[in-house]
C-alpha cells in the first residue's frame, strides 16, 4: 500500500514538472525571432526616411540657385528684362579722344605791354569774362585783364609775370562740353563709313561708354600710317572723356529690329548649352536657351525665354559658380 502511494505521488511530481518546462519556453521569444523583429523595424523606418528625402528634393527646381535679395545686391548682379531691341551689324574702329577744335580758343593781350600778374594755370576752370592775366599797357602805363573768351579749361599757359606779350597767345582755353573722337580708318573700310552714322564709344579702362554720330571723314589719308581720319561728335557735359584717352569705337553699318533679346553677359554656358539665368521667387533658375543673331552687346533669344521675364546680367557667372556648387553637393 505504501509501495503503491509512493509510486503515484513519484509519476504525478515528474508529469508536472514537464508542463512547467513548456509554458517557460512558450513565452520567451527566441534571439531569431527577436532580430527579425528589430530588422523589419529598422528597413520601415529607412524606407520613410528615403521617401521623405526625396520628396524634398522634388520640391527644388532643377538649375535653381536661392539667394536672398540682399544677396543679390550684395553680389553685384544685374537685372534686366527681356524685349526687344535692335541687333548692330558694326564695323570696330580705334581711336583717341580730342578737344572740339571749334571750342578751342587762343587768348591774346588787347595792347602790348609787361605781364604784371598771373590768375590762372593749365588745368585751371575758367569762365567766359574771368581774369587769367593783368597786363599793363606800355602807352597808357595802365592796367587792363586779360579775360577768357569761353567758359572751359585752360590747356595752355605761355605768360609769366615780367615778361612782354607781344602778339603772341598768352594763354589756350578749350571748352570741353563736346569732344572729337579721332578714329583711324583703313583705306578698305572708307566706303562703308558716312557721315551721320551712329556709333558706340567705348572705354574698358575707364569703364566708359557713350553714343556719338560721325561729323567728319577725310578726303585723304596719313603717309605715316596709311589711315584716313573719321572724326565724331562726343557730349562731354559731365567731363568724363578726357582728352588723349584712347578708345574703341563701333560705326553701326545697318540694325534689325528684333523681338527677344538679352544681354550678352548674361549667357552663360552650362554643361555644353547657353543658359540665361532667369529671376524667381527665391533666386535664379538656369534656363536653356537658342540663341540666334548677336553683336557685341546683345543677343536674339529664339527659345526659352518670354518677353517681360527678368533676368540677371552683370555678374551672372557667380550664378553659374553657386550652381556648380550645389551640384557638386548634391552628387556628394
Amino acid at each position: 500500500m505504501n509501495a503503491t502511494l509512493l509510486t503515484a505521488i513519484l509519476l504525478l511530481s515528474l508529469t508536472l514538472s514537464g508542463c512547467g518546462s513548456g509554458d517557460t519556453n512558450a513565452t520567451k521569444p527566441s534571439p531569431t525571432a527577436e532580430h527579425s523583429d528589430t530588422t523589419a523595424a529598422t528597413d520601415t523606418h529607412k524606407a520613410e526616411g528615403d521617401d521623405g528625402h526625396d520628396a524634398e528634393e522634388e520640391v527644388k527646381e532643377e538649375g535653381a540657385v536661392e539667394l536672398t535679395a540682399e544677396q543679390i545686391d550684395k553680389a553685384g548682379i544685374g537685372i534686366a528684362k527681356v524685349g526687344p531691341a535692335s541687333i548692330r551689324e558694326v564695323l570696330p574702329l580705334y581711336g583717341v579722344v580730342a578737344p572740339n577744335a571749334e571750342r578751342v580758343l587762343e587768348v591774346a593781350a588787347r595792347f602790348p605791354g609787361v605781364i604784371r600778374e598771373v590768375r590762372k594755370q593749365v588745368g585751371d576752370p575758367v569762365r567766359r569774362g574771368e581774369s587769367l592775366a593783368t597786363v599793363e599797357s606800355n602807352e597808357s602805363l595802365q592796367t587792363y585783364a586779360v579775360v577768357s573768351p569761353l567758359n572751359g579749361v585752360v590747356t595752355d599757359r605761355k605768360a609769366n609775370p615780367g615778361e612782354q606779350t607781344g602778339d603772341k597767345a598768352l594763354f589756350v582755353v578749350a571748352d570741353l562740353s563736346t569732344v572729337w573722337v579721332e578714329l583711324s580708318l583703313f583705306p578698305r573700310d572708307v566706303a562703308k563709313v558716312r557721315i551721320g552714322q551712329a556709333v558706340r564709344i567705348k572705354s574698358p579702362e575707364a569703364d566708359l561708354s557713350a553714343d556719338g554720330k560721325v561729323i567728319y571723314v577725310a578726303p585723304f589719308g596719313s603717309s605715316a600710317n596709311q589711315t584716313l581720319t573719321a572724326r565724331v561728335l562726343l557730349d562731354n557735359a559731365e567731363r568724363r572723356w578726357s582728352p588723349g584717352l584712347y578708345v574703341t569705337a563701333e560705326v553701326t553699318l545697318s540694325a534689325m529690329e528684333l523681338p527677344l533679346v538679352v544681354r550678352n553677359q548674361a549667357l552663360q554656358t552650362v554643361e555644353g548649352s547657353s543658359v540665361v539665368f532667369v529671376r524667381t521667387e527665391h533666386g535664379f533658375v538656369a534656363r536653356k536657351v537658342a540663341i540666334g543673331q548677336s553683336d557685341g552687346d546683345i543677343s536674339e533669344v529664339r527659345e526659352g525665354l518670354q518677353a517681360g521675364e527678368s533676368y540677371a546680367t552683370s555678374n551672372s557667372f557667380i550664378l553659374k559658380s553657386e550652381l556648380g556648387k550645389g551640384e557638386a553637393e548634391h552628387g556628394h
